[in-house]
């Protein structure tokens, strides 16, 4: 199981302890629980924190999901503390962005009442952007980050941190010349190439789209016919077509818009190599030593220690620290989603952009709780009796609604014990 982060009476970070010494802590009454989601514990005692290991903590970031791992340094060797996957929101975000610019387009081709254009005709959009724009898609990401950074800085003595950079090392698939079996062995240019090639055809055969087969980096021209090493000339074939194949190029093979694809750039990499290289220049400010990798390393790493792709592991395989780290098997990672705090949409419309519902209330407080605080109840009698968990939301009625459970308030004689306050996160 994972660690528990422990601080003392001040709020300072301890080490994180094992769960068997959380339990005989809160029995004996020397701690309390201070956080649920991570689990956190505070000393009721004054503590001195003693001399402690060196505590790593490891990013994995994604376009999706981020893997987070907090990495100890023993005389034995780095062991895994502490793992969380972070779900981003950036693509809902990225949907909803899209689904306003259509209301505000159809609006205007109208002539109907709506918000004018920021910028005029000879204006181009990107001259009023600050230095160091990026797009609210990505920007939730880096803000989701940067959230949980803090967080584990103040639950945990970090010592080091660690980060990738980039998803495919672009200049050591340039410069290496590997060539026949170097590409399933083990050495990391054959895994950097292997990596981009799986991401760009989709890990699927270019020519028949098998899928879940082992997959072997075939040239479009072959070497025989003048091809080259160069990625642009690559991709991915299953055994089948590559023997078929034989020494004819892509197009004579009757696949020619195989050489267009390899010759496009990856863009969804190129964007997750933007978000990368912002986070390492956040890590950078805080003072701490900090070390980079690629993807390519991490995946090297991983195969070669036998570990499951998991995005937490990948984090713990990060940067040459990750080629040997014990991940214990009965680890479980911290789920986490961002669900944000709330939207700010004055009113709900319908798909011709019309408004079809009054004003919402904004208020998210009522009766002391905020919408979305996790709530434990117990009811001593009604229809409702008993202890009942779920998120709060605040109504219009100035009620608190549980909104995992349906139609019930909560009544003035329950008692009511807050678990965790809405952070924007959700906790599986």
């Amino acid at each position: 199981m994972q660690h528990v982060f422990v601080l003392n009476h001040d709020k300072k970070p301890l080490s994180p302890c094992k769960p068997e010494r959380a339990r005989k802590l809160l029995d004996a009454g020397r701690a309390a629980v201070y956080r649920m989601h991570p689990f956190t514990l505070i000393m009721n005692d004054q503590i001195s924190a003693g001399p402690s290991p060196e505590f790593v903590l490891k990013f994995d970031p994604g376009s999706k999901t981020t893997g987070i791992a907090i990495v100890r340094n023993d005389k034995e060797g780095p062991v895994v503390v502490w793992g969380a996957e972070l779900s981003h929101k950036g693509y809902m975000i990225t949907v909803s962005l899209l689904k306003r610019k259509a209301i505000r387009r159809g609006r205007r081709n109208r002539n109907t009442r709506y918000r004018r254009p920021k910028f005029s005709a000879g204006i181009a959009a990107t001259s009023a952007r600050p230095a160091g724009w990026v797009a609210p898609s990505i920007r939730s990401r880096l803000k989701n980050m940067e959230a949980w950074f803090i967080k584990l800085f103040n639950l945990c003595p970090i010592s080091s941190l660690a980060t990738e950079v980039v998803r495919f090392d672009m200049q050591l698939m340039e410069n290496a010349e590997i060539s026949g079996v170097e590409y399933q062995q083990g050495e990391l240019a054959g895994y950097e190439v292997r990596e981009y090639l799986l991401e760009k055809f989709d890990h699927k055969c270019a020519y028949c789209k098998a899928k879940d087969c082992p997959l072997e980096i075939e040239h479009i021209t072959p070497k025989s016919r003048g091809g080259s090493n160069r990625v642009a000339n690559l991709t991915l074939a299953c055994n089948s077509c590559n023997q078929r194949k034989g020494s004819q190029t892509a197009a004579e093979f009757g696949h020619p818009s195989v050489q267009a694809l390899a010759k496009e750039p990856l863009k969804d990499a190129a964007a997750v190599n933007i978000i990368r290289w912002k986070i390492y220049e956040m890590l950078q400010c805080t003072g701490l030593p900090v070390e980079f990798g690629s993807g390519g390393r991490t995946k090297f790493n991983r195969i070669r220690q036998g570990y499951p792709k998991a995005h937490w592991i990948d984090a713990a395989c990060v940067g040459e620290s990750g080629a040997s780290v014990y991940v214990p098997l009965s680890l479980k990672p911290l789920s986490i989603n961002a669900v944000g705090r709330g939207g700010r949409q004055a009113t709900r419309v319908n798909k011709y952009g019309f408004p079809i519902a009054k004003a919402k209330d904004k208020r998210k407080r009522a009766n002391g709780f905020a919408t979305g605080d996790v709530v434990r109840i117990d009811i001593p009698k009604g229809k409702w009796a008993g202890t009942h968990i779920g998120r709060v939301t605040a109504g219009s009625s100035r009620e608190a609604r549980v909104a995992d459970v349906p139609r019930l308030s909560i009544p003035k004689a329950a008692t009511v014990k807050v678990l965790q306050y809405n952070d924007g996160y959700r906790y599986g």
